[in-house]
Protein backbone atom coordinates (compact mmCIF):
# COMPACT_ATOMS: atom_id res chain seq x y z
CA UNK A 1 0.00 0.00 0.00
CA UNK A 2 1.51 2.96 -0.89
CA UNK A 3 -1.23 5.77 -0.05
CA UNK A 4 -2.13 6.27 -3.45
CA UNK A 5 -5.42 5.65 -4.62
CA UNK A 6 -4.73 2.49 -7.12
CA UNK A 7 -3.39 0.37 -3.98
CA UNK A 8 -6.02 1.74 -1.55
CA UNK A 9 -8.63 0.56 -4.01
CA UNK A 10 -7.02 -2.68 -4.57
CA UNK A 11 -7.33 -3.57 -0.61
CA UNK A 12 -11.11 -2.23 -1.25
CA UNK A 13 -11.18 -4.61 -4.38
CA UNK A 14 -9.64 -7.80 -2.25
CA UNK A 15 -11.56 -7.04 0.45
CA UNK A 16 -14.50 -7.59 -1.61
CA UNK A 17 -13.63 -10.79 -2.85
CA UNK A 18 -13.46 -11.84 0.70
CA UNK A 19 -9.70 -12.30 0.97
CA UNK A 20 -7.79 -11.89 4.13
CA UNK A 21 -5.34 -8.65 3.70
CA UNK A 22 -2.18 -7.57 5.49
CA UNK A 23 -1.78 -4.16 4.65
CA UNK A 24 2.36 -3.27 3.77
CA UNK A 25 3.84 0.05 3.04
CA UNK A 26 7.71 0.21 1.65
CA UNK A 27 9.86 2.59 4.13
CA UNK A 28 12.60 4.21 2.16
CA UNK A 29 13.93 5.90 5.48
CA UNK A 30 14.50 8.89 3.47
CA UNK A 31 12.23 11.10 4.47
CA UNK A 32 10.62 9.51 7.91
CA UNK A 33 12.15 11.21 10.98
CA UNK A 34 11.28 9.17 13.64
CA UNK A 35 9.73 5.71 13.74
CA UNK A 36 8.74 2.66 16.19
CA UNK A 37 9.87 -0.73 15.85
CA UNK A 38 7.68 -3.55 16.64
CA UNK A 39 7.59 -7.34 15.64
CA UNK A 40 5.39 -9.28 13.51
CA UNK A 41 4.62 -12.74 13.74
CA UNK A 42 6.33 -15.29 11.20
CA UNK A 43 4.97 -18.73 9.84
CA UNK A 44 6.73 -21.49 11.64
CA UNK A 45 10.03 -22.35 11.13
CA UNK A 46 10.66 -18.76 10.38
CA UNK A 47 12.40 -15.11 11.43
CA UNK A 48 9.74 -12.74 12.40
CA UNK A 49 9.89 -9.62 10.65
CA UNK A 50 10.61 -6.39 11.83
CA UNK A 51 7.66 -4.21 11.15
CA UNK A 52 8.22 0.03 11.67
CA UNK A 53 5.31 1.96 12.39
CA UNK A 54 5.52 5.27 11.10
CA UNK A 55 3.66 9.00 12.45
CA UNK A 56 3.53 11.67 10.36
CA UNK A 57 5.94 14.66 11.18
CA UNK A 58 7.33 17.10 8.93
CA UNK A 59 6.07 16.37 5.77
CA UNK A 60 5.56 18.91 3.18
CA UNK A 61 2.13 18.83 0.67
CA UNK A 62 3.91 19.52 -1.92
CA UNK A 63 6.44 16.76 -2.07
CA UNK A 64 4.19 14.02 -3.84
CA UNK A 65 6.21 11.06 -4.39
CA UNK A 66 5.44 7.24 -3.05
CA UNK A 67 6.73 6.44 0.33
CA UNK A 68 6.94 9.57 2.31
CA UNK A 69 5.49 10.08 5.92
CA UNK A 70 2.84 11.72 4.44
CA UNK A 71 2.16 8.37 2.21
CA UNK A 72 2.59 6.03 4.86
CA UNK A 73 0.09 8.57 6.81
CA UNK A 74 -2.36 7.93 4.09
CA UNK A 75 -1.59 3.78 3.33
CA UNK A 76 -2.53 3.60 7.83
CA UNK A 77 -5.71 5.56 7.58
CA UNK A 78 -7.21 3.47 4.49
CA UNK A 79 -5.80 -0.18 6.54
CA UNK A 80 -7.99 2.00 9.33
CA UNK A 81 -11.25 2.33 7.15
CA UNK A 82 -11.06 -1.08 6.16
CA UNK A 83 -10.05 -2.89 9.32
CA UNK A 84 -7.05 -4.04 8.07
CA UNK A 85 -3.87 -4.85 9.35
CA UNK A 86 -1.34 -2.30 8.62
CA UNK A 87 2.59 -2.48 8.49
CA UNK A 88 5.44 -0.34 7.42
CA UNK A 89 8.30 -2.38 6.78
CA UNK A 90 12.24 -0.63 7.23
CA UNK A 91 13.63 -1.23 3.36
CA UNK A 92 15.85 1.72 3.55
CA UNK A 93 19.13 -1.09 2.78
CA UNK A 94 17.35 -2.01 -0.07
CA UNK A 95 16.52 1.49 -1.33
CA UNK A 96 20.28 2.22 -0.77
CA UNK A 97 21.31 -0.38 -3.76
CA UNK A 98 18.52 1.73 -5.68
CA UNK A 99 20.03 4.86 -5.06
CA UNK A 100 23.65 3.44 -6.07
CA UNK A 101 22.33 2.09 -9.18
CA UNK A 102 20.66 5.23 -10.00
CA UNK A 103 23.53 7.52 -9.41
CA UNK A 104 25.73 4.49 -11.14
CA UNK A 105 23.39 4.65 -14.47
CA UNK A 106 23.31 8.33 -15.15
CA UNK A 107 27.25 8.57 -14.03
CA UNK A 108 27.73 5.71 -17.01
CA UNK A 109 25.94 7.79 -19.48
CA UNK A 110 23.01 5.91 -19.24
CA UNK A 111 19.06 6.76 -18.66
CA UNK A 112 18.19 4.88 -15.28
CA UNK A 113 14.78 3.31 -14.65
CA UNK A 114 14.55 2.57 -10.97
CA UNK A 115 10.32 2.07 -10.87
CA UNK A 116 11.68 -1.20 -12.68
CA UNK A 117 14.54 -1.60 -10.50
CA UNK A 118 12.02 -0.82 -7.55
CA UNK A 119 9.40 -3.90 -8.81
CA UNK A 120 12.42 -6.12 -9.75
CA UNK A 121 14.32 -6.33 -6.33
CA UNK A 122 11.47 -4.76 -3.57
CA UNK A 123 7.62 -5.17 -4.57
CA UNK A 124 7.98 -8.53 -6.10
CA UNK A 125 11.06 -9.37 -4.30
CA UNK A 126 11.53 -8.55 -0.98
CA UNK A 127 7.49 -8.17 -0.57
CA UNK A 128 7.56 -11.98 -1.48
CA UNK A 129 9.96 -12.91 0.82
CA UNK A 130 7.73 -10.81 3.53
CA UNK A 131 4.49 -12.54 2.46
CA UNK A 132 6.12 -16.23 2.80
CA UNK A 133 7.61 -15.52 5.56
CA UNK A 134 3.89 -15.04 7.39
CA UNK A 135 2.11 -17.89 5.42
CA UNK A 136 0.37 -15.19 2.37
CA UNK A 137 -1.02 -17.03 -0.45
CA UNK A 138 -0.13 -14.39 -2.55
CA UNK A 139 0.49 -10.20 -3.26
CA UNK A 140 -1.19 -7.57 -4.96
CA UNK A 141 -0.41 -4.16 -6.19
CA UNK A 142 -2.28 -1.16 -7.50
CA UNK A 143 -0.38 -1.83 -10.56
CA UNK A 144 -2.52 -1.73 -14.19
CA UNK A 145 -1.90 -4.79 -15.62
CA UNK A 146 -3.46 -8.20 -15.65
CA UNK A 147 -2.32 -12.02 -14.79
CA UNK A 148 -3.99 -13.99 -17.10
CA UNK A 149 -3.62 -17.60 -18.34
CA UNK A 150 -2.56 -18.53 -21.15
CA UNK A 151 -2.10 -22.03 -22.28
CA UNK A 152 -1.93 -22.79 -18.85
CA UNK A 153 0.31 -20.25 -17.78
CA UNK A 154 0.12 -17.38 -16.07
CA UNK A 155 1.12 -14.38 -18.61
CA UNK A 156 1.63 -10.60 -17.59
CA UNK A 157 -0.68 -8.74 -19.62
CA UNK A 158 -1.50 -5.02 -20.49
CA UNK A 159 -4.07 -3.45 -18.09
CA UNK A 160 -7.53 -2.44 -19.87
CA UNK A 161 -7.11 1.08 -19.53
CA UNK A 162 -4.28 1.64 -22.38
CA UNK A 163 -3.70 5.36 -20.80
CA UNK A 164 -2.89 3.92 -17.45
CA UNK A 165 -1.09 0.13 -18.59
CA UNK A 166 1.70 -0.24 -16.49
CA UNK A 167 3.05 -3.91 -17.72
CA UNK A 168 6.44 -2.19 -18.76
CA UNK A 169 7.73 -1.75 -15.75
CA UNK A 170 6.65 -5.09 -14.39
CA UNK A 171 8.80 -6.97 -17.01
CA UNK A 172 11.15 -8.22 -14.74
CA UNK A 173 9.37 -9.90 -12.30
CA UNK A 174 10.46 -13.48 -11.58
CA UNK A 175 8.34 -15.69 -14.04
CA UNK A 176 8.48 -18.62 -10.59
CA UNK A 177 5.78 -15.87 -8.83
CA UNK A 178 3.69 -14.85 -11.44
CA UNK A 179 0.58 -17.16 -10.29
CA UNK A 180 1.23 -15.23 -6.65
CA UNK A 181 0.40 -11.88 -8.37
CA UNK A 182 -2.77 -10.08 -8.13
CA UNK A 183 -3.66 -7.01 -9.75
CA UNK A 184 -6.90 -5.80 -8.82
CA UNK A 185 -7.38 -2.67 -10.63
CA UNK A 186 -6.05 -3.95 -14.35
CA UNK A 187 -9.56 -4.32 -15.11
CA UNK A 188 -10.51 -0.82 -14.47
CA UNK A 189 -9.93 2.36 -15.88
CA UNK A 190 -9.07 5.07 -13.76
CA UNK A 191 -12.25 6.82 -13.41
CA UNK A 192 -13.70 4.00 -11.95
CA UNK A 193 -11.07 3.60 -9.58
CA UNK A 194 -11.23 6.82 -8.74
CA UNK A 195 -15.44 6.46 -8.17
CA UNK A 196 -14.61 3.04 -6.12
CA UNK A 197 -12.27 4.63 -3.59
CA UNK A 198 -14.88 7.50 -3.32
CA UNK A 199 -17.97 5.24 -3.21
CA UNK A 200 -15.52 3.62 0.10
CA UNK A 201 -14.97 6.57 1.86
CA UNK A 202 -11.33 6.92 1.32
CA UNK A 203 -9.96 10.52 1.08
CA UNK A 204 -7.28 9.30 -1.51
CA UNK A 205 -10.29 9.05 -3.97
CA UNK A 206 -9.17 12.66 -5.14
CA UNK A 207 -5.52 12.53 -4.09
CA UNK A 208 -3.04 13.32 -7.34
CA UNK A 209 -1.08 10.41 -8.94
CA UNK A 210 2.58 10.24 -8.06
CA UNK A 211 5.25 12.04 -10.17
CA UNK A 212 8.28 12.03 -8.99
CA UNK A 213 10.54 9.48 -7.99
CA UNK A 214 10.33 8.61 -4.41
CA UNK A 215 13.73 9.32 -3.53
CA UNK A 216 13.93 12.74 -5.23
CA UNK A 217 10.80 14.51 -4.60
CA UNK A 218 11.81 17.68 -5.51
CA UNK A 219 13.06 16.03 -8.52
CA UNK A 220 16.28 17.63 -8.37
CA UNK A 221 18.56 14.63 -10.03
CA UNK A 222 21.51 16.72 -9.84
CA UNK A 223 21.42 17.62 -6.28
CA UNK A 224 20.81 13.79 -5.73
CA UNK A 225 23.68 13.08 -7.62
CA UNK A 226 25.79 15.57 -5.90
CA UNK A 227 24.76 14.60 -2.49
CA UNK A 228 25.01 10.82 -3.25
CA UNK A 229 28.02 10.74 -5.26
CA UNK A 230 29.87 14.10 -4.47
CA UNK A 231 31.05 16.03 -7.48
CA UNK A 232 33.35 14.94 -10.06
CA UNK A 233 34.32 16.75 -13.10
CA UNK A 234 32.27 15.49 -15.35
CA UNK A 235 31.95 18.67 -17.64
CA UNK A 236 32.60 18.16 -21.23
CA UNK A 237 32.04 19.98 -24.68
CA UNK A 238 29.25 19.82 -26.97
CA UNK A 239 29.73 18.40 -29.82
CA UNK A 240 28.29 17.72 -33.23
CA UNK A 241 27.94 14.31 -34.93
CA UNK A 242 31.15 15.18 -37.46
CA UNK A 243 32.82 16.03 -33.44
CA UNK A 244 32.83 19.92 -34.25
CA UNK A 245 33.06 21.49 -30.90
CA UNK A 246 29.41 23.61 -29.98
CA UNK A 247 29.85 24.55 -26.43
CA UNK A 248 30.51 23.58 -22.97
CA UNK A 249 28.56 21.60 -20.09
CA UNK A 250 28.53 21.59 -16.67
CA UNK A 251 28.11 17.56 -16.61
CA UNK A 252 27.36 14.82 -19.00
CA UNK A 253 25.10 13.24 -16.26
CA UNK A 254 22.88 16.09 -16.24
CA UNK A 255 21.52 15.20 -20.33
CA UNK A 256 19.22 12.11 -21.49
CA UNK A 257 18.66 11.47 -25.15
CA UNK A 258 16.43 13.07 -26.81
CA UNK A 259 16.56 16.36 -24.28
CA UNK A 260 16.14 19.57 -26.10
CA UNK A 261 15.05 22.04 -22.99
CA UNK A 262 17.67 23.10 -20.57
CA UNK A 263 21.11 22.54 -22.65
CA UNK A 264 22.35 25.93 -22.28
CA UNK A 265 23.20 26.42 -25.69
CA UNK A 266 21.44 28.05 -28.59
CA UNK A 267 21.17 27.00 -32.31
CA UNK A 268 19.00 29.10 -35.26
CA UNK A 269 16.69 25.33 -34.65
CA UNK A 270 16.21 23.17 -32.13
CA UNK A 271 18.88 20.80 -31.22
CA UNK A 272 18.45 17.38 -29.00
CA UNK A 273 20.70 14.91 -27.16
CA UNK A 274 21.64 12.44 -29.34
CA UNK A 275 24.27 10.48 -27.78
CA UNK A 276 26.13 10.72 -24.65
CA UNK A 277 29.93 9.73 -24.19
CA UNK A 278 30.94 9.44 -20.83
CA UNK A 279 34.78 8.24 -21.58
CA UNK A 280 35.56 11.46 -23.48
CA UNK A 281 32.73 13.76 -21.22
CA UNK A 282 31.12 14.71 -24.49
CA UNK A 283 26.93 15.27 -24.98
CA UNK A 284 26.30 14.76 -28.81
CA UNK A 285 23.59 17.43 -30.03
CA UNK A 286 21.82 16.93 -33.80
CA UNK A 287 18.82 17.59 -35.25
CA UNK A 288 15.73 15.55 -34.49
CA UNK A 289 15.79 13.08 -37.39
CA UNK A 290 19.38 12.44 -36.42
CA UNK A 291 17.85 10.61 -33.18
CA UNK A 292 16.03 8.10 -35.56
CA UNK A 293 17.39 3.96 -34.90
CA UNK A 294 16.56 1.29 -36.07
CA UNK A 295 18.73 -1.16 -34.33
CA UNK A 296 19.49 -1.90 -30.54
CA UNK A 297 20.69 -4.55 -28.36
CA UNK A 298 19.87 -5.31 -25.23
CA UNK A 299 20.70 -7.00 -22.12
CA UNK A 300 19.83 -8.88 -19.26
CA UNK A 301 16.68 -10.25 -20.68
CA UNK A 302 14.04 -11.31 -18.29
CA UNK A 303 11.61 -13.70 -20.29
CA UNK A 304 7.82 -14.52 -19.26
CA UNK A 305 7.34 -17.76 -21.97
CA UNK A 306 8.24 -20.88 -22.42
CA UNK A 307 9.70 -20.94 -25.96
CA UNK A 308 12.43 -18.34 -26.82
CA UNK A 309 13.06 -18.68 -30.12
CA UNK A 310 16.11 -17.23 -32.31
CA UNK A 311 13.78 -15.04 -34.20
CA UNK A 312 10.31 -13.74 -33.98
CA UNK A 313 8.26 -10.87 -34.76
CA UNK A 314 6.64 -8.85 -32.11
CA UNK A 315 6.36 -5.00 -30.96
CA UNK A 316 9.24 -3.54 -28.69
CA UNK A 317 8.67 -1.11 -26.23
CA UNK A 318 11.29 1.50 -25.49
CA UNK A 319 10.48 3.88 -22.72
CA UNK A 320 7.04 4.40 -20.77
CA UNK A 321 5.37 6.51 -22.70
CA UNK A 322 6.17 4.69 -26.01
CA UNK A 323 3.66 3.03 -27.86
CA UNK A 324 5.24 -0.57 -28.60
CA UNK A 325 6.20 -0.32 -32.49
CA UNK A 326 6.83 -3.36 -35.18
CA UNK A 327 10.05 -4.87 -34.35
CA UNK A 328 12.23 -8.41 -35.17
CA UNK A 329 13.71 -9.55 -32.19
CA UNK A 330 17.14 -12.35 -32.76
CA UNK A 331 17.77 -13.64 -29.42
CA UNK A 332 21.79 -13.99 -29.97
CA UNK A 333 21.66 -15.39 -26.16
CA UNK A 334 19.04 -16.13 -22.96
CA UNK A 335 20.10 -12.90 -21.93
CA UNK A 336 20.90 -11.24 -24.93
CA UNK A 337 18.92 -9.43 -28.20
CA UNK A 338 19.23 -7.39 -30.96
CA UNK A 339 15.99 -5.48 -32.09
CA UNK A 340 15.61 -4.26 -35.65
CA UNK A 341 12.59 -1.80 -36.22
CA UNK A 342 10.11 -1.98 -38.78
CA UNK A 343 10.22 1.49 -39.19
CA UNK A 344 12.96 4.26 -37.14
CA UNK A 345 12.23 5.11 -33.27
CA UNK A 346 13.23 8.32 -31.92
CA UNK A 347 14.80 8.74 -28.46
CA UNK A 348 16.31 5.44 -27.77
CA UNK A 349 18.24 6.04 -24.55
CA UNK A 350 20.74 3.22 -23.42
CA UNK A 351 19.78 2.60 -19.67
CA UNK A 352 15.99 2.40 -20.38
CA UNK A 353 14.05 -0.62 -20.35
CA UNK A 354 13.69 -3.07 -23.92
CA UNK A 355 10.02 -4.85 -23.14
CA UNK A 356 8.65 -6.90 -26.30
CA UNK A 357 5.32 -7.80 -26.62
CA UNK A 358 3.07 -10.06 -28.44
CA UNK A 359 -0.27 -8.76 -28.67
CA UNK A 360 -0.78 -7.20 -25.01
CA UNK A 361 1.14 -10.16 -23.91
CA UNK A 362 4.88 -9.52 -22.14
CA UNK A 363 7.19 -11.52 -23.80
CA UNK A 364 10.12 -10.56 -21.57
CA UNK A 365 12.21 -7.37 -21.06
CA UNK A 366 16.16 -6.30 -21.10
CA UNK A 367 18.42 -3.68 -20.76
CA UNK A 368 19.09 -1.10 -23.86
CA UNK A 369 22.83 -1.07 -23.69
CA UNK A 370 24.09 -0.40 -27.25
CA UNK A 371 22.71 1.24 -30.33
CA UNK A 372 23.92 0.47 -34.15
CA UNK A 373 24.49 4.39 -34.99
CA UNK A 374 25.81 3.90 -38.69
CA UNK A 375 23.03 1.42 -39.50
CA UNK A 376 20.35 3.76 -38.62
CA UNK A 377 22.33 6.86 -40.42
CA UNK A 378 22.27 4.68 -43.84
CA UNK A 379 18.83 4.04 -43.53
CA UNK A 380 17.46 7.60 -42.81
CA UNK A 381 19.92 8.74 -45.81
CA UNK A 382 17.98 6.54 -47.42
CA UNK A 383 14.57 7.69 -46.64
Amino acid sequence: MSGGVDSSAAAVLLKRQGFEIIGLFMRSGATEESHEVCRLPAAAGTTPITSIQLPVLGTKANKQGCCSASDAADARRVADVLDIPFHALNFSDAFGRIKDYFADEYLAGRTPNPCVMCNNWLKFGKLWDFAQSVGADGIATGHYARILDVDGQPALVRGVDRSKDQSYVLAGINRSILDKILFPVGTFAKPEIRALAAEAGLRVATKPDSQEICFIPDNDYVGFLERHRGKPDTSGDFVDASGKVLGRHPGYEQFTIGQRRGLGITFGEPRFVIRIEPETHRVVLGKYEELAQTTLEADGMSWLVDDIPDQRQCLAQIRYQHTAAPATVEVLSPEHVRVQFVDPQFGVAPGQALVLYDGDRVLGGGWIRQLDVAASRAVLGSK
